[in-house]
């Protein structure tokens, strides 16, 4: 989203948007701006995002999709007037667009050719943007302790983690912590029908796009097995497109509905779409690996399925950053337990 666009909680500081990271660790910002059909107006947005709160920085501006030289041209002049540096302007290029879906760029673990994007766009960046006064621009900084960073428990000593096209999305600060507590993390594709490894005493799946391979994931016996076969010993938790392969069935776009691994009642539809979007606060009912019934979890919730069927217990009380509650509770039955939020951090 923009500069300052983050959670609007009137009198509260520290809404989570770029600009309160950029004040929090004293960081200039080097604003990107696409000027699109504009000229003039687009130095007027740069200067009003300059001077809309006091303690963000603004170091300069690239300008992006650029339609001509002329077009260039008229944009830097008025920039000129406005006192902002411009460090480059880059023309329109197709051969450096990525693909999209519905909720963003499709993810570099699945696109054949990033290399080569990453050496076209390198390419690209350095003929039309001038690095070193971005660099000069740069503060000088260090990295610092800081007594607000939340912790992370690890759900388990050893982790089974489904990874693949359809469970690519997990916060890396996740992983990093987990690592750092001593964990041990074995990866398995559910894709390729495999199943969590046996010596693991917890198995994870996170988000990502089941929603796209529900027809594969519903064939894949060995994979459903192992799962179920897994959970009747010990913990499994799914985050988003996690949970909904929990859940008892998944209907796809085209409103084929397919069976899941029904560790939990769970129906969702991605036919049936709305966009669940923004931070959530849980206050878990249930324990889930790693956190006691009573704990309270800081996450962030972004799908468009719908909830068809909820019939278990309810895992948690969520509200939404203004405070209303919501109705993807996630919900548990015996040693499976499922959020629609990612989880961030334990909320201290």
């Amino acid at each position: 989203m923009g500069l300052f666009d983050g959670v609007a909680v009137p009198g509260v500081s520290g809404t989570g948007a770029s600009a309160d990271l950029a004040a929090m660790m004293d960081w200039p910002v080097l604003l990107v701006i696409d000027p699109s059909g504009q000229a003039q107006t687009a130095a007027a947005v740069a200067a009003g995002l300059r001077d809309f709160r006091a303690g963000v920085r603004l170091a300069g501006v690239i300008l992006n999709r650029v339609a001509s030289p002329r077009h260039e041209d008229l944009v830097r002049r008025a920039f000129a007037t406005t006192g902002i540096p411009v460090f480059g302007a880059l023309p329109r290029d197709a051969a450096i667009e990525l693909p999209k879906r519905h909720l963003g760029l499709v993810q570099a673990e699945e696109q054949n050719d990033i290399d080569r994007l990453i050496s076209e766009t390198t390419r690209f960046v350095i003929q039309h943007v001038d690095l070193d006064a971005i660099l000069q621009a740069a503060s000088d900084w260090s990295p610092r302790s800081d007594s607000r960073i939340q912790s992370v428990t690890p759900p388990g000593q050893r982790i089974a983690l489904a990874r693949d096209a359809a469970f690519s999305f997990i916060y890396p600060h996740m992983l990093e912590r987990w690592r750092a507590a001593g964990t041990e993390i074995s990866t398995f594709s559910p894709l390729a029908d495999e199943g969590p490894d046996d010596s693991a005493d917890v198995c994870w799946l996170p988000g990502g796009y089941p929603e796209l391979h529900a027809g594969r994931l519903a064939a894949n016996g060995k994979f459903q097995r192992k799962l179920v076969s897994f959970a009747e010993t010990r913990p499994v938790h799914g985050e988003c497109g996690g949970y909904m392969v929990m859940g008892t069935a998944l209907t796809d776009a085209d409103g084929i509905r397919h069976s899941m691994t029904g560790l939990l009642g769970l129906e969702t539809s991605f036919a049936k779409r709305r966009m669940h979007l923004g931070y959530r606060l849980a206050e878990l009912a249930a324990p889930i690996p790693g956190y006691s019934a009573g704990n309270r979890l800081r996450g962030h919730e972004f799908h468009y399925s719908t909830i068809l069927a909820q019939p278990d217990p309810v895992l948690a009380e969520v509200q939404d950053a203004n405070g209303a509650i919501i109705a993807e509770t996630g919900s548990q039955r015996g040693r499976v337990s499922g959020t629609f939020f990612h989880l961030i951090a334990e909320d201290r």
